[in-house]
């Protein structure tokens, strides 16, 4: 393409691993352009370098980072799809790329808002990500690699002692018989290397804690929750003015129930699960901690508690799922707020 384009009010493009499919919509809302262009950057700058400023939409995605800042260096306004929210593309019966192109494109020319648009956090919040995602790795590496060893050690009606991650190497090495111990040593060395690549993790997210995000501090004063779960959600929200109520943020991360009302019919169904999997993991899993036995009393254990006590077979769980829920509307607010913690807030 040489020519300049002025007649373009919308683009919609469907981002794949090695290359993508964009569709151009006229004022009139007819196809005047469609192709292919390769994931690079020097492809993108000579497909929509020769374009004037345009609104174009893009799905939320691995690569759509690198290209929306690309776009917006060339000139053009970049509308993120929420891929979750967008059911149109989503639960189309003809899905292939020129379609969600297309409908990307149409949409983004008639209602941006129909996108459920997403913004992507800021490049310091994206590397400090970066290390918690790669930790996130490692431990569940060690994780596979430790019930791998307990799983062939039972073939020899060997049980591995119970204990601390970081203690496993020097337990499991003191309960294997000495003629064992050749065959596993390859396999303890690697889950110890692993370990210390762990900890030099979590001595980075401590630091980066401290001198970066002094809001983290503040939340983890919240019982069950500690540096990692805090600086996640700081940096995984990014922005703690992004939404207009506290509430939000359970929404925001999966967490609030699916809605299928109809008529007289308001059924209980699960969470959303929307937004990221690991930050909700990790608030469950603070969750967890709040309802344990030997946790600090406060209004939140005290609330759960009464919701486990309902009965039920899946009780326990619609607690946790439930406390997690709060411990985001309550994190928020204390980031907001600037306020601290107390265990019995005031009514």
């Amino acid at each position: 393409m040489t020519d300049v384009i002025t007649t373009v009010s919308a683009i919609g493009i469907d981002l794949g691993d090695r290359d993508a499919y964009y569709v151009c919509l006229d004022e009139g809302g007819e196809k005047v352009e469609e192709g292919r262009v390769a994931m690079t950057r020097v492809a993108f700058e000579r497909t929509f370098g020769s374009f004037e400023p345009t609104r174009i939409a893009i799905e939320a995605g691995a690569q759509s980072r690198w290209v929306a800042k690309l776009l917006r260096e060339l000139g053009h306004e970049v509308i993120f799809a929420n891929p979750r929210q967008v059911s149109l593309i989503s639960a189309n019966t003809s899905k292939n790329d020129p379609n969600d192109a297309e409908l990307l494109a149409r949409l983004a020319r008639v209602d941006p808002s129909l996108l459920s648009p997403l913004e992507h956090r800021g490049d310091t919040e994206q590397r400090v990500l970066l290390a918690i995602r790669a930790r996130a790795q490692l431990v569940k590496s060690r994780t596979a690699l430790m019930h791998s060893a307990r799983g062939m050690l039972k073939s020899f009606g060997i049980r591995l002692p119970q204990c601390d991650s970081e203690d496993f190497v020097e337990r499991a090495r003191q309960a294997v018989p000495a003629e064992l111990l050749s065959q596993l040593e390859g396999l303890y060395r690697i889950i110890g290397e692993v370990t210390k690549e762990i900890l030099k993790y979590d001595e980075l997210v401590e630091e980066t804690a401290r001198t970066q995000y002094p809001a983290v501090q503040r939340l983890r004063e919240v019982p069950g929750v500690g540096t990692l779960t805090a600086l996640t959600f700081v940096t995984t929200l990014g922005d703690p003015g992004r939404f207009a109520k506290s509430r939000d943020a359970g929404a925001f991360l999966g967490l609030r129930p699916r809605q299928r009302q109809s008529g007289g019919q308001n059924p209980q169904l699960n969470i959303t699960k929307a937004g990221d999997i690991y930050l909700r993991t990790l608030l469950v899993q603070s969750a967890h901690c709040v309802l344990r036995q030997h946790a600090p009393d406060t209004a939140l254990k005290r609330w759960g508690l009464k919701l486990c006590e309902r009965g039920g077979a899946n009780a326990k769980k619609r607690a946790v799922v439930a406390v997690a829920r709060k411990l985001a509307v309550l994190l928020h607010k204390l980031w907001v707020s600037g306020e601290s913690f107390r265990p019995f807030p005031a009514r």
